[in-house]
């Protein structure tokens, strides 16, 4: 295992604060392997807006961890460390969703004889590409710095720089997609950098993408349907086959292990949390009946560690908490966790920590 020299001490059997960090974990940037950067951002979400709150109520429920992990051990001691939320992106999302609101709620007829409904089109694309730039280049940054850098969103665009910069980083890369959208529109409702067009986007823009797999998928329109199965670089497997898989009595983990066999070494993990039965996540931008258990994406981690492949990054978005009820942290609690053993399942298999034998 990789050694890693920590200089900040940490008791994890008393009780964490969100005021030390996420995780209530003290760790600096430069201590830490895992840095997370938060990306308060929906402009483009068309259904339930909240997403550019999810970082900040993942930091607080981050709290609520303990580090005792039956699958991986001291997750905690690579470092994690959560950046602040740069108070320019959140400027940008504020003036981008006031724009895209608009647009949202105009006709295409009315968008086409309008010159300031095109005006504001135009500005929250340009809007969408200084994000993704700024994303690739901080990345890019920590990338060469021996770091890993995961994107907490924030609406599903918000990963695109990021991708290219792993993309870049390591040249055999696949993508294991967790979603209830296809999420390969051409530029839905003309915003080149919907959170519907994510996928799309690295298809057409990332060269370096060797393979995508979307697991979970339930909710697209036609023209998805037939772009993903006329790429052969993209294998979908559909949420009513994974239940028909299930209802015949197959083990979900028969199905996992033949989802990661089609995937290359290197593995980013795409994961928009409505990819789980909404009941994990109720306040997410657009819920959509099915989905896989919480149970089941830990054993995909699984699956990947048995075929001794590698997760070089990852990203959680489309987190949302409950405006109505800011005691609610439901969404909030069961994204955090998945980022934890997200966190484990990587740093394991590059080598930073060892897996416990449970």
């Amino acid at each position: 295992m990789k050694s890693k020299t920590q200089k900040t001490l940490i008791d994890p059997n008393q009780k964490a604060s969100a005021k030390d960090g996420i995780y209530g974990l003290p760790f600096s940037e430069s201590e830490s392997q895992i840095v997370f950067l938060p990306i308060p951002w929906d402009v483009t979400t068309s259904y339930q807006a909240g997403t550019s709150k999810g970082p900040e109520a993942i930091l607080k429920a981050s709290e609520q961890i303990d580090f005792f992990d039956l699958d991986y051990v001291d997750v905690y001691k690579v470092g994690l460390h959560l950046r602040k939320i740069p108070t320019n992106l959140k400027k940008m999302n504020a003036r981008g969703r006031g724009l895209a609101t608009k647009i949202i709620n105009a006709s295409e007829s009315e968008i086409d004889r309008s010159k300031t409904l095109k005006k504001a089109l135009n500005e929250v694309n340009q809007l969408s590409e200084e994000l993704n730039q700024y994303i690739y280049s901080q990345c890019q940054k920590l990338l060469q710095n021996k770091k890993t850098p995961i994107i907490l969103g924030g609406d599903h665009s918000t990963p695109f720089g990021a991708i290219k910069a792993y993309s870049e980083q390591f040249k055999d890369l696949g993508i294991l997609h967790i979603d209830a959208h296809s999420d390969t529109r051409n530029a839905y409702m003309g915003f080149k950098h919907s959170h519907a067009s994510i996928m799309y986007n690295v298809l057409e823009n990332i060269s370096g993408i060797k393979k995508l797999i979307q697991v979970g998928i339930r909710d697209f329109c036609e023209d998805e349907f037939l772009y993903t199965q006329k790429n052969k670089k993209v294998t979908v497997f559909f949420d009513k086959k994974i239940q028909e898989h299930k209802m015949k009595g197959h083990s979900f983990s028969s199905l996992a292990d033949k989802i990661v066999a089609g995937l290359p070494q290197n593995i980013y993990i795409s994961f928009d949390i409505d990819g789980l039965d909404p009941r994990y996540a109720p306040h997410t931008g657009t819920p959509v009946p099915g989905g896989l258990e919480y149970a089941e994406f830990i054993e995909l981690l699984h699956a990947i560690v048995r075929a001794g492949k590698k997760i070089v990054g990852f990203d959680l978005v489309e987190v949302a908490p409950n405006l109505k009820d800011k005691n609610d942290e439901w969404d909030a609690n069961v994204a955090m966790r998945l980022i934890y053993k997200m966190a484990g399942a990587s740093m394991h298999t590059q080598g930073f920590i060892e897996r416990r034998n449970s």
